[in-house]
């Protein structure tokens, strides 16, 4: 890819993040309904953001903003999750404490890497499921966080101690 089509891929890639990001405030303002859109939605933001557009970025960095401003990659809640028969909560807290370390560290890698853990697996976790579990763990004092964890790429996990 050259940059001029590098360039044409960003536009639309944005322009998508834009609508996705209108439906996800549609989305929000539902009841109970939502809870059939947040797995689904936040995979679709997850890779728009961290594969797609992280795959221009990765050849072209010139062409990533500046900044990019804080923004919220989830709303889904711990206690809105239902998880599938085959995956009890102790799986998702084994597979993200098995992604954290000492060190403070993205909450986007961490999802990213408990993502990647889940499928090898063969356990059907959503990246949403996975960031609602890690403020619930950071809620409960279990893992220290820092900066708004809904806001993947602009927040900090990190094993206590």
């Amino acid at each position: 890819m050259n940059k001029a089509q590098a360039t044409n891929i960003q536009k639309h890639l944005l322009e998508a993040a834009a609508a996705i990001s209108h439906a996800t405030a549609a989305i929000s303002a539902l009841g109970e309904e939502r809870k059939v859109f947040a797995r689904p939605l936040g995979e679709i933001s997850f890779a728009l953001h961290f594969e797609l557009l992280g795959a221009v970025y990765n050849q072209y960095p010139e062409l990533k903003p500046p900044e990019e401003l804080p923004e919220i990659s989830s709303l889904l809640r711990w206690d809105e999750v239902i998880l599938p028969s085959s995956v009890s909560d102790a799986d998702v807290d084994a597979i993200l404490l098995s992604c954290l370390k000492r060190q403070w560290r993205k909450t986007a890698k961490i999802i990213d890497d408990a993502s990647k853990q889940s499928q090898e697996l063969a356990l059907p976790i959503s990246v949403e499921v996975f960031g609602a579990r890690l403020i619930a763990l950071a809620e409960a004092c279990r893992i220290e966080s820092q900066g708004d964890l809904r806001k993947w790429g602009h927040s900090e996990v990190r094993l206590k101690g």
